[in-house]
């Protein structure tokens, strides 16, 4: 009985759609059928163009989705490769906010990523990636800089960096006698010391 479960499961995981097309709530109605957004075309794809070379397409709006004017096929140009291959711009990715940005090498993960709407493409428009772990909760390296120089005897760099231990131990101790205080500036001049979750500074 539970393999016939597990059976039914995979069956209906392998039936359910990996990515959701754009519908007519996701289209807007009161523009002309030529000037849709890529995601709301269905167009004639030549699989087998050169790839990088401008091509011209005939295209329509998709079943369900209305638009002004719609008086049949318009010709659209496109650069000539899939979805996966177009410049990283024209990707919406999905983030990991819990991979570790300071390890080394520095962490990978497999992004969800869709092509961008006004962008005409061969294949399928979502895809995964292989991205660097990269994500910040809003700490600033010159706020954790000045922090360190002016107040680090006190402890705010760390308290600010949410090491609020060591920021404990440094207030107490007057900065180490000017010692971790010296340190401590000399660690964030260079990077070497971040956020305690393990995030990025902002740029």
């Amino acid at each position: 009985m539970n393999m016939r479960r597990q059976v039914m499961a995979r069956q209906d995981l392998q039936a359910r759609p990996l990515f959701r097309d754009a519908g007519p709530d996701s289209c807007p109605s009161d523009v002309p059928c030529n000037r849709l957004k890529a995601e709301c075309l269905a167009c004639k794809f030549n699989y087998s163009c050169v790839y990088g070379e401008e091509v011209t397409v005939m295209c329509q709006p998709k079943q369900g989705i209305k638009c002004i004017d719609k008086s049949g096929a318009f010709e659209r140009k496109m650069i000539c490769r899939y979805c996966y291959q177009t410049a990283s711009s024209d990707h919406i990715c999905d983030h990991n906010s819990t991979c570790q940005v300071n390890s080394a090498p520095r962490q990978r993960y497999i992004a969800t990523c869709n092509v961008r709407p006004d962008v005409l493409c061969l294949g399928r428009r979502q895809f995964h990636k292989n991205l660097l772990c990269n994500w910040t909760r809003g700490y600033s390296w010159w706020t954790a800089l000045v922090l360190s120089i002016v107040l680090g005897g006190f402890g705010a760099d760390r308290f600010y960096l949410g090491m609020w231990q060591e920021g404990i131990g440094k207030l107490f101790s007057f900065g180490g006698l000017g010692v971790w205080t010296l340190v401590d500036v000399v660690l964030v001049a260079a990077g070497y010391l971040g956020p305690a979750d393990g995030s990025l500074y902002i740029s």
